[in-house]
């Protein structure tokens, strides 16, 4: 008899740290300082991010639980909605893991750049070569089939926290900026600021929505799943608010908004200019770590794909000496050039990401009510979520909020991304037509 495998509430906990925290932290700060212009409103949105985070986190360990299959997250969108409606949401899925590469590219890009390239030559150009480079070589080494190993991964994993952790020790150990004076501001702006935050910040918490692949095989689910997703992302935001209070502290509010380099800065403030150039390089090898996985898990997430007919054959076709998906890695590394050359600068490429993402995640959360009715008179015992249904609504409501701002404030990459979902129909019926055929 098989023995299966189970992860207890520690296990999870740390899974969902690791699946949440990424390079956004030392980038997006900056970006919401300047949008939210006011210390209220920045620390208020990271508070909102993260209680909307926990919310998302429990709705798909249920969907996870009542759907217990491999590739879950992209597999709900076939088993509860039309098959043409499932690809349109699948396919912009598959464009969008290709931009959020893209936008860590760029970050790791701006870190390395002060450390390598000569200050006449230090430009977005430059920014987007070594991202273009950086793609390059990990695009090639997957190609061949070399793949770092996971105690790497998980060692650059460790580092991202231990860097947080002595980030928010420099508020102890260095001169601090006071912050000026809050302005006073009306209701309505205060909203709408509040609103753009929310797409940098749910930019930084993402990664919860892959619970969904862990809900059927957590012991005692009915405890130890909330009870982990509530511990690992209230670390999460822990660490983000302590980070966030040094940034804020140390370099001063007033001067976060704009500064792309923000974590090097604050390193340096506390170590001084050898501190700068560690941490630039301690961030640019953990985005390298984060774009090799990418390159290791996207063309799988296609190989299962084409398994179920989603995506044409082409895309599981796999060369019997290096056991490369040749062709899914090439569309994987041509569609993050694609990205990088029509929206080289980040906060542009998040936009962008997020309005497809948020479509993606609200159409996904959606699936819980589809399953308590398909499963109502079922003796399913798994895991159930409490509050229900107000915690899933809240959570969709929060996340069409972004989509609306982003429709609102960067209309170029809403349009983008409302494209890409819309050509996924006529894409769905040129695959269904060459299927025809060839049967």
């Amino acid at each position: 008899m098989s023995i299966q495998s189970k992860l207890g509430r520690f296990d999870l906990i740390m899974i969902i740290v690791s699946l949440v925290i990424g390079i956004g932290i030392f980038k997006t700060p900056s970006i919401v300082a300047e949008k939210a212009g006011s210390p209220l409103i920045f620390y208020l949105a990271w508070i909102i991010g993260g209680i909307i985070s926990i919310f998302g986190a429990l709705t798909f360990a249920e969907i996870g639980a009542r759907l217990p299959v491999a590739g879950g997250f992209y597999k709900i969108f076939s088993h509860c909605y039309h098959p043409a409606f499932a690809f349109m949401l699948n396919w912009s899925l598959v464009i969008i893991n290709a931009g959020s590469a893209v936008a860590v590219a760029l970050v790791g890009a701006e870190y390395i750049k002060p450390v390598i390239v000569p200050a006449e030559f230090q430009d977005s150009i430059s920014s987007k070569m070594i991202a273009l480079a950086a793609l390059s070589i990990l695009f090639l080494l997957n190609y061949i089939g070399i793949k770092m190993g996971s105690r790497v991964q998980n060692i650059l994993s460790g580092i991202k926290i231990v860097l947080i952790l002595l980030f928010c020790m420099s508020v102890f150990g260095t001169h601090h900026i006071s912050s000026p004076a809050a302005v006073a501001h009306s209701t309505k702006d205060s909203l709408m600021a509040l609103g753009v935050c929310l797409i940098s910040v749910f930019f930084t918490f993402g990664g919860y929505q892959m619970t969904i692949n862990l809900g059927a095989d957590i012991k005692d689910p009915q405890k130890n799943i909330p009870l982990a997703i509530f511990s690992g992302i209230s670390i999460i935001l822990v660490l983000y608010l302590m980070i966030n209070i040094a940034y804020c502290e140390v370099l001063g509010f007033e001067n976060l908004g704009g500064k792309t380099l923000i974590a090097s800065e604050l390193a340096a403030k506390y170590f001084g200019e050898a501190g700068f150039k560690i941490t630039s390089i301690v961030i640019f090898i953990s985005t390298l770590g984060f774009l090799n996985t990418s390159f290791m898990v996207n063309p799988r997430i296609y190989y299962a794909m084409a398994e179920d007919k989603i995506l044409p054959s082409l895309f599981k076709r796999v060369n019997e000496k290096t056991q490369t998906q040749e062709f899914a890695v090439c569309f994987f590394f041509g569609l993050t050039i694609i990205s990088l050359f029509l929206l080289d600068a980040f906060e542009k490429i998040v936009n962008y990401v997020m309005f497809i993402d948020s479509i993606s995640l609200v159409f996904a959360a959606a699936t819980i009510f589809i399953l308590r009715k398909r499963m109502a008179l079922s003796d399913y015992s798994g895991f159930r979520m409490k509050f229900f249904p107000f915690i899933p609504a809240l959570f969709m409501i929060a996340l069409m909020i972004v989509c609306i701002n982003v429709l609102i404030f960067d209309i170029k990459a809403a349009t983008i991304g409302m494209g890409i979902f819309l050509a996924g129909f006529p894409l769905y019926q040129l695959i269904l037509f060459i299927a025809r055929r060839k049967s």
